[in-house]
């Protein structure tokens, strides 16, 4: 530890240790906190220095594709699915014998896919109580008719 003394005549010692420890934590918590933001600085001092004095092209902005932003999105209730498509609303009740009319399902998601080729995602909002089997076969459903970006909601359907 580092330490004072010093040589007054009155003839005590005066002897002061000084704990440094704390100050050497608090000078590595500061330059690891200096570190860390300079390394973000300087990556956002890069990000801007290439668009504001980077090479510039005559490029025009992406043309967005019609219809990507419709909303898609497969309700499984304890009734049947329910396939809704931008404000569109296709019930499918369930068929004889109290099972899920996959059949029809594929044929409703197919028809939409058709309508809109560009489109990938697909919500899937389920009720607590349907069993885990119906969930996996209506993602697969959703998979192979096209719609590879699935977005899943428990809790029921609103």
């Amino acid at each position: 530890m580092a330490q004072i003394e010093s040589g007054s005549s009155g003839g005590r010692r005066v002897n002061i240790e000084l704990n440094l420890v704390p100050f050497i934590d608090l000078m590595s918590v500061l330059i690891t906190f200096l570190l860390i933001s300079a390394v973000w600085t300087q990556v956002q001092m890069i990000q801007m220095g290439s668009s504001f004095y980077g090479k510039k092209t005559e490029e025009s902005p992406p043309v967005p594709t019609p219809h990507l932003d419709v909303p898609l999105r497969v309700d499984v209730k304890a009734t049947g699915f329910v396939v809704l498509i931008g404000k569109q609303v296709m019930p499918l009740p369930k068929i004889a014998g109290g099972v899920y009319d996959e059949v029809g399902l594929t044929a409703q998601l197919r028809r939409i896919k058709q309508l809109y080729p560009d489109k990938v995602d697909a919500a899937l909002a389920v009720a607590d109580d349907i069993a885990y089997e119906i969930v996996i076969k209506t993602m697969d459903q959703i998979l192979m008719t096209g719609f590879s970006s699935i977005t899943f909601a428990t809790g029921g359907p609103p």
